[in-house]
């Protein structure tokens, strides 16, 4: 069980899933989860693969990020640290 107070945890989720939304292309949501290899993944694919693709990568990690701020933000506060704190779920 993590130290994190129910404020932390309510102010993590709801980080994660506006930068999630907003931002996810980038795997911006991953760093603030601490999830930082996540956030490597998805920013050299949103970047890389997006010049290589010209953009389809970067639409689809947008997407991807799109879905799991929205997944954070649907969550209770118990489920949300249950799998994304506790358990240390990365994707999904």
């Amino acid at each position: 069980m993590s130290t994190l107070s129910e404020s932390d945890v309510n102010n993590k989720k709801l980080a994660a899933g506006l930068l999630g939304i907003f931002l996810g292309a980038f795997g911006v949501h991953k760093f603030v989860l601490d999830y930082n290899n996540a956030g490597v993944i998805m920013l050299v694919v949103s970047i890389a693969g997006g010049v290589v693709t010209c953009g389809a990568a970067t639409g689809v990690m947008s997407i991807i990020g799109m879905v799991e701020g929205i997944i954070y933000l649907t969550k209770t506060s118990d489920e949300f640290r249950e799998a994304y704190i506790d358990q240390q779920k990365p994707w999904f």
